[in-house]
């Protein structure tokens, strides 16, 4: 393999189609600091979203070598290529490659520890320490069926009030359900991946909720996370946000697409195109949100 391929494969292990699970909550929240009428840093943004781009592909590249060590990528696997699996990189190279990701987010955090002071300090330090044990570690949380709530937690909660704390210094319940929304549309993309991969995981014994309960209740599992942040608009329009309560709406026919998509196919490899679809979801909804908050 030539250099330029190598290069190639690694950056596409960092699962690019997936890093709008770090750029929307940074993108929408910074736009409710806007629609609350207070002043917002763009240093912070910047940071935020350096930090939380390391971050996820630091647990992207852990997981790549942790699954492949313990057996749950292999030349059977129906997702795209993982590069320790491939044999691109060695499974040593790819942790260390993961661990550089999670210090240079740590550095990118020191200018957000110094804005917003030692709760910043522990929302970082759980950042790092859970990104790595999504699946390495004692207890790693994809392997224990957590996965799905870490995503609605630091990809959604964390991320949202983070950011609006740090330009505010307030922790707002605006902050707390644009969180839950982005939360639940970035768990909607992890949810495909281990229904996708649920017999591989079942051998390996990586009791994702997709292995402990069946595809049926992924399915529908699924298909609340698409339509409860949309449900959950009705706050919104009762609080007087009436524009991203109703340009959001546009997303919805993506939403209707994965659902019907995974109710009428059987996992397979067709399902690498619904996650596609689903992080198009996420990114899409949180988008019109941010511009509805912004405007």
């Amino acid at each position: 393999m030539n250099s330029t391929t190598q290069i190639k494969s690694i950056l596409l292990a960092f699962r690019p189609k997936t890093l709008t699970a770090a750029l929307v909550p940074c993108v929408a929240g910074t736009a409710l600091v806007r629609a609350v009428g207070l002043s917002w840093d763009g240093w912070v943004l910047f940071y935020a979203l350096m930090a939380s781009f390391l971050i996820q592909i630091g647990t992207n590249l852990v997981n790549d070598a942790v699954d492949f060590k313990k057996g749950a990528d292999t030349e059977k696997r129906i997702g795209p290529q993982r590069i320790t699996q491939a044999g691109i990189l060695s499974a040593r190279q790819v942790m260390a490659l993961g661990t550089l990701c999670f210090a240079l987010a740590v550095l990118c955090g020191i200018p957000l520890v110094i804005k917003g002071g030692w709760v910043i300090v522990g929302i970082g330090i759980a950042s790092v320490l859970m990104g790595y044990a999504y699946t390495a570690g004692p207890f790693p949380l994809a392997y224990l069926g957590l996965g799905d709530i870490f995503v609605i937690l630091f990809f959604g909660l964390l991320a949202v009030m983070g950011i609006v704390f740090l330009n505010t210094g307030k922790w707002l319940s605006e902050a707390f359900v644009l969180g839950l929304q982005i939360g639940l549309h970035a768990t909607v993309l992890i949810a495909v991946n281990n229904l996708r991969d649920r017999s591989g995981d079942l051998l390996v014994h990586k009791k994702t909720l997709a292995v402990r309960f069946g595809v049926q209740f992924s399915r529908w599992e699924i298909a609340i996370l698409c339509f409860a942040p949309f449900v959950l608009n009705i706050y919104w329009w009762t609080e007087g946000y009436k524009i991203p309560a109703l340009i959001s709406l546009l997303a919805l026919p993506l939403a209707m697409k994965i659902t019907k998509n995974v109710f009428s196919t059987e996992p397979s490899p067709a399902y690498n195109q619904f996650l596609g679809q689903a992080a198009g979801l996420h990114l899409l909804f949180g988008l019109l949100m941010a511009m509805g908050l912004a405007y």
